[in-house]
């Protein structure tokens, strides 16, 4: 089986920057990287390749092509004219994508390079954390063309910054602005555009040298957090320190710390 590196990609690029973390690029700048049905297939070839095989990478970066744009959103150019059932079809791809996206159990770092808008921010909104440029833009516009946000949006944009803000950026359409997205805890850190992918690698780098297998059970716990009351998120929790405890890992990095040497994680 090829790995998602060895892919015929024609709207994505994929780079290997290290033993293992991959950097995936949406790779139509001529359009501000909107996303077009075969971008959704590609993006959703590569999250369900990594759900089947998760070693083959330990953190993933997601970018933008350019200095304009990350992505801004579905191609309205090629949904222009669409029948509400061609649209409804393409729109059925999209969410795979997304759920594609939620369900790949290697960490996303989104390193914005530019402006996230409408369907991009949703995009970005699923990687486990962002970077971005301080003169990225951030907007929810789809009300402005008589659409909704469909691909998670109204559901990330309130778990991350809060149900009232969530509404009046939803609802107005307007635009925000890097700082704001910094302030509001959408964004991580402000980086500039010449230090924003290194500083993304610097940090997808280092959790590609802890335990994979804790890594991805710490992620899972973490997102569940958002979803269960204290007690059953303890509970899940404890579910999820138990399945590292009889891990090859857990030994080794034991082992590694009493003796005073650097762990070498097998993933296993």
């Amino acid at each position: 089986m090829n790995t998602i590196t060895e892919y015929e990609l024609q709207t994505i690029q994929i780079e290997q920057s290290g033993p293992h973390v991959l950097v995936v690029t949406l790779n139509r700048p001529e359009v501000s990287n909107a996303f077009n049905t075969l971008m959704g297939r590609e993006l959703l070839n590569i999250w369900s390749a990594l759900f089947r095989e998760p070693s083959q990478c330990r953190a993933i970066i997601l970018t933008g092509s350019g200095e304009r744009a990350f992505c801004g959103g579905a191609d309205l150019k090629e949904r222009n004219g669409m029948s509400d059932a061609e649209w409804r079809a393409q729109h059925a791809l999209f969410e795979q994508m997304i759920r594609a996206m939620m369900d790949c159990p290697v960490p996303i770092i989104g390193a914005v390079n530019g402006a996230a808008y409408a369907g991009g921010l949703e995009i970005a909104l699923n990687a486990d954390f962002l970077y971005a440029v301080p003169s990225a833009k951030f907007a929810f516009s789809e009300v402005t063309i008589g659409i909704m946000p469909g691909a998670s949006g109204t559901q990330h944009l309130p778990r991350a910054i809060g149900v009232r803000r969530a509404k009046e950026v939803i609802l107005s359409g307007r635009p925000f602005d890097a700082i704001q997205a910094e302030a509001w805890g959408l964004v991580n850190k402000l980086c500039e555009p010449e230090t924003l992918l290194q500083y993304a690698i610097n940090i997808a780098e280092k959790i590609s040298t802890n335990a994979p297998i804790a890594v991805r059970q710490a992620r899972k716990s973490v997102d569940a957090a958002a979803s269960l009351d204290l007690k059953n998120g303890y509970d899940f929790e404890i579910s999820c320190y138990q399945s590292v405890v009889n891990t090859k890992d857990r030994i080794e990095g034991v082992s590694a710390f009493n003796e005073k040497r650097l762990p070498s994680f097998k993933g296993e």
